[in-house]
């Protein structure tokens, strides 16, 4: 592999154990060029595979196990790692989920974003973590309350972190998105700032803070960090269209 640069990592700001190693990489460092340039991890987005694969195999040296890479598709399925269903009819399908959580040590649960909302999660003994994938449309249909009934652990007895996302001032959406949620949570009406004509700017951060609220879990971690606004360290489609992803990580160390 050729001499790469040092990932630049966001460390999760939050009182979890020592026994948890959580990060989201950013742009920088990678040999991805033109408007995938920089660290970029998603092998989906119509980067070069080779440029891909020499981006994941430099993340993995600072990792204890290779990511098992999730096919996201803006759902709410929840996959438990190590995957040991033998009876999936192919890799693609049996991967196709955005939430991972896992209670065995060295196992990297992870999620790529690029302006949707990384949620990572674990349990205040050190024991459980979980990545999720939280865009508008996996909020609305509940991927945060899966992935917290997936982990078993009691609301009150978890920790979450807020990765870089689209900041509410670029994140414009229709009314059908803001009637949506409200449908759901009256409180929602707080996420949402009128846009021009009938657009409305929605606060994906506070939208996952009063779902998460709703299950019980109010240790919550991470101010915005906005992703569209911030060219040179992160991956944006809502700003670029072609673009690559970055990838939030968390893992168990029972080593420490």
């Amino acid at each position: 592999m050729p001499h790469l640069e040092p990932i630049n990592k966001i460390f999760a700001n939050w009182p979890a154990p020592k026994t948890i190693h959580a990060f989201t990489t950013t742009r920088l460092g990678g040999q991805s060029v033109g408007p995938y340039a920089g660290l970029n991890l998603g092998e989906r987005c119509g980067d070069d595979p080779d440029r891909v694969a020499q981006n994941r195999q430099r993340l993995a040296l600072d990792l204890p196990h290779q990511p098992l890479w999730l096919h996201q598709v803006h759902g709410t399925e929840v996959l438990r790692l190590p995957v040991r269903d033998s009876h999936q009819k192919s890799t693609e399908q049996a991967l196709q989920a955005d939430a991972v959580w896992t209670s065995v040590p060295n196992q990297v649960c992870a999620v790529l974003t690029a302006d949707c909302l990384p949620v990572l999660l674990c349990d205040q003994a050190g024991t459980r973590v979980a990545a999720a994938h939280a865009g508008w449309k996996g909020l609305l249909h509940g991927v945060l309350e899966r992935t917290v009934e997936a982990i078993g652990c009691p609301p009150d007895q978890l920790l979450a972190w807020m990765g870089p996302a689209i900041a509410q001032p670029a994140f414009e959406v229709g009314p059908e998105v803001r009637e949506a949620f409200l449908r759901q949570h009256a409180e929602a009406e707080l996420a949402f700032i009128p846009g021009q004509a009938d657009r409305w700017h929605a606060d994906i951060y506070a939208l996952a803070r009063i779902r998460l609220a709703k299950l019980g879990l109010h240790r919550v971690f991470g101010q915005p960090i906005c992703t569209y606004s911030d060219p040179q360290r992160f991956y944006s489609f809502r700003r670029d269209g072609i673009t690559g992803r970055m990838t939030s990580l968390i893992w168990l160390d029972t080593t420490v």
